[in-house]
């Protein structure tokens, strides 16, 4: 943890009191200059703090960043945020989650970026990645279950981005196999979950997520292949990111605990609960092949339960998912 950090949890656990500069220095063993350099960049940050003649400083207002003593603050979990790592900007946070994983990183480990300069959708896609909009993260799980399990983990990741939307911007979020949050029929969010492991033992599981959350109109490529929103767009309201990642991770850490406790029904029934195209007759684009039919739940590895026209089930398990006539 660093100077900048300890300094804000100094602050954090002493609301509207001011703290002397001597206080600090003496309670973090750093020199009074080294305290007053990291106020100077706290305030540069956008931290109003107030400076009061023999009395010190008080914390007044933080601002909307992601860094990781924010996080860490009042964040309640068992498992996950244990250790969190932030970044202004990054390539992809799953990407660096995947090497701080292979180098030994806990489970619970949590990188978040502000800004990706590769971040990455399904398929390869692309995922547009704005400063100071919107929440990237990736969460570092190292589950012991069989192999064929972790896809569940997949669905675990979209009901609690689905009801954090719901709970903390007041949205009707819905899930789409096998990885898409929806708004009104547009995506809001898209998960990235990736897997190390070898014959029948997972190493670590990287649960990749990125929701949309204050991204405005104008800020979308005009490329996208598919309707597009956010949060604010939606609800008219701006989120404030750390009340929704801290949500997001509380919300995660009790599904995971739930999950390896209780297996994937009570998973799977909520996944169902939040999709609008259980019972309904969709069309499923597999690139060489067209299916359609009435989707009727999923299976226990995940794969998409379509009932054709002749009473027979398939299982899909790839493929582009579309309600018939949209």
């Amino acid at each position: 943890m660093t100077s900048r950090d300890k300094i804000l949890n100094l602050f954090r656990s002493h609301p509207d009191q001011y703290l002397s500069g001597q206080e600090i220095s003496r309670t973090l063993d750093i020199s009074r200059a080294a305290v007053w350099k990291q106020v100077k960049a706290l305030r540069d940050l956008g931290f109003e703090i107030e400076a009061k003649h023999s009395s010190g400083y008080r914390l007044l207002a933080s601002p909307d960043l992601l860094l990781a003593s924010e996080i860490e603050n009042r964040l309640n979990t068992r498992l996950l945020g244990t250790s969190v790592v932030t970044y202004a900007e990054i390539d992809s946070t799953n990407t660096e989650l995947r090497r701080l994983a292979e180098a030994g990183a806990v489970e619970g480990t949590v990188v978040v970026a502000d800004r990706q300069s590769a971040g990455r959708g399904r398929l390869g896609r692309r995922w547009e990645s704005p400063s100071g909009v919107n929440l990237y993260c990736s969460i570092l799980l190292r589950p012991d279950i069989p192999l064929h399990q972790a896809s569940q983990l997949t669905f675990l990741s979209a009901v609690a981005v689905a009801e954090t939307l719901n709970d903390v911007c007041g949205l009707t979020a819905k899930v789409k196999w096998p990885n898409d949050i929806l708004v009104g029929g547009a995506k809001i969010s898209g998960l990235l979950n990736e897997m190390n492991a070898e014959t029948e033992q997972i190493h670590f599981v990287i649960l990749g997520i990125g929701v949309n959350l204050n991204m405005l109109t104008e800020q979308f490529p005009q490329e996208l292949n598919y309707r597009a929103t956010s949060a604010l767009l939606e609800s008219g309201r701006p989120v404030d990111r750390l009340l929704f990642l801290r949500s997001l991770l509380e919300k995660l850490d009790l599904f995971y605990n739930e999950f390896l406790r209780d297996g994937f029904v009570p998973i799977r029934r909520r996944w169902e609960s939040l999709c609008n195209t259980i019972n309904a007759v969709v069309e499923v684009d597999m690139g060489n092949l067209k299916l359609s039919g009435t989707v009727v739940g999923l299976d226990p590895d995940g794969a998409l339960r379509l009932q054709l026209e002749n009473g027979t089930v398939e299982r899909i398990l790839a493929g582009d998912v579309r309600p018939v006539g949209e």
